[in-house]
């Protein structure tokens, strides 16, 4: 899909896998030490999508689902040059507009200062927190 200067794709052929590993493995807090075997398995078993300028790469979003009930959208980032311009809602536009999206029950994601991006797309605090848990190592990409 193409929107004035913007590219959107779910192909994964078309990711610059090289700037995405570099990105979250050096510029997120949540996948940041992430070994790059781990980011390759990642990106292999999630559908991934992306939006492009100029050829070029600019953000870069995953979404690990079964494609029938349920989805996790995670790894949503766009480069800081190009934020504020769009490109985060265009990107979350063509994710849900997939057919492999469309009949989902449920997609979760979680965000610590991105409620205002996602919000505009139907996400909602949890309706009841309560019922969720989570098994969760934060340091697991650590060196010992």
């Amino acid at each position: 899909m193409q929107s004035n200067d913007l590219s959107l794709s779910n192909d994964k052929n078309e990711l610059d896998l090289e700037m995405i590993y570099t990105f979250l493995s050096q510029q997120t807090a949540w996948a940041k030490g992430m070994p790059r075997d781990t980011f390759e398995r990642a990106v292999a078993g999630s559908q991934c999508f992306g939006a492009y300028r100029d050829g070029n790469q600019i953000a870069f979003a995953r979404l690990i689902t079964d494609e029938a009930t349920f989805a996790y959208l995670c790894d949503v980032f766009v480069l800081p040059a190009h934020r504020g311009q769009g490109v985060a809602s265009a990107l979350m536009k063509h994710i849900f507009a997939s057919p492999s999206v469309k009949g989902l029950r449920r997609v979760v994601l979680v965000t610590s200062d991105a409620h205002h991006v996602y919000a505009p797309h139907g996400f909602t605090s949890l309706a009841n927190p309560e019922r969720y848990m989570e098994l969760h190592n934060p340091d697991i990409y650590r060196t010992p």
